[in-house]
């Protein structure tokens, strides 16, 4: 009886969304990078148009905007963003689009981390760029802040579209319950590592969210330039504490030159353990089309290289 009750309810939910989907016009929504466009695609379903401006494999820091991303957000409903500064080209973009959109900061009541050197550095063409920034953007690396991400969403769709609210919230709920499941793999992984075998060298420092939640200890190439006349000592630093630390992979970034790391990896007497998806998924015939799977891939990549030990 139970069993048939169940069954009951959850027919009635799926027919209730479907009811509602059905209804309106699609909420017009604008995502800065693919990431919170993912997130967006498992609230809003087919009730909302989705345009996602930094697409997979891409990456949101160096990102130029085009004629074409102000006219989206000209005929935005709801714009949703990462917040503490991590989109720089956006505030030019939203002033010149002229936008009446509600802008989500999806970053909004979060416990973001303070970034120690007043931002972080990342690598593209073989030169550091520093990203200025008194708080790490990085939040969505840790799955319960990406379950508020989820709830923000919700609220900002509710906000622009009432009649469909019951619609976003269940999908909401039914997202939050897989992102639970997905928080307890990640620990689950982790916790068959040894305590000493959890240090890993990535190309940017965007897993300290991770690296809190889940116990993996991150270090990077901090201002370090493949071209720079200083890049020989810099690189001779990051390898000491890479000894010192034991410290015994090393991945690339889907986002990130990998001459750097090449470079490291080689004077270190390692090799690359693999490929990390920090800031963008992949396309949808890579190893991370979805948040969900980003985070089991690099979960997995680490666990299996540190294992592999």
């Amino acid at each position: 009886m139970r069993d048939w009750l169940q069954c009951i309810a959850a027919c009635s939910a799926m027919t209730f969304a479907s009811t509602f989907a059905a209804q309106a016009e699609p909420l017009n929504v604008v995502a800065t990078f693919s990431i919170i466009g993912d997130f967006a695609a498992e609230v809003g379903g087919e009730r909302i148009a989705l345009k996602a401006l930094v697409g997979p494999d891409s990456d949101s820091h160096v990102y130029e905007p085009r004629p074409a991303d102000a006219m989206a957000l000209a005929q935005a409903d709801v714009v949703l963003t990462n917040g503490l500064e991590f989109e720089g080209f956006m505030t030019r973009l939203i002033a010149s689009s002229g936008t009446q959109a509600e802008i989500a900061t999806l970053t909004d009541g979060i416990e973001t981390m303070e970034e120690p050197g007043g931002g972080h550095y990342h690598y593209n063409n073989g030169q550091a760029i520093f990203h200025a920034g008194a708080h790490d953007p990085h939040a969505w690396q840790s799955v319960a802040n990406a379950k508020a991400y989820v709830r923000n969403i919700a609220a900002a769709f509710c906000a622009a579209d009432a009649e469909g609210c019951p619609v976003y919230e269940i999908n909401a709920t039914r997202y939050a319950d897989a992102l639970d499941v997905l928080d307890a793999e990640i620990r689950g992984l982790v916790a068959t590592l040894p305590g000493d075998r959890r240090t890993v060298v990535v190309a940017h420092n965007a897993f300290r969210y991770f690296e809190v939640a889940y116990g993996i200890h991150f270090l990077s190439p901090q201002g370090v330039s493949t071209e720079s006349e200083a890049a020989a000592a810099d690189v001779a630093g990051l390898i000491r504490e890479i000894r010192e630390t034991g410290a015994a992979a090393i991945f690339a970034e889907n986002i990130s030159d990998t001459r750097l790391l090449e470079r490291i990896a080689a004077e270190a007497g390692l090799t690359l353990a693999g490929t990390l998806y920090s800031d963008a998924l992949s396309g949808p015939e890579g190893p991370a089309p979805t948040y969900l799977a980003m985070m089991r891939h690099n979960a997995g990549v680490i666990a299996a290289a540190l294992d592999a030990i």
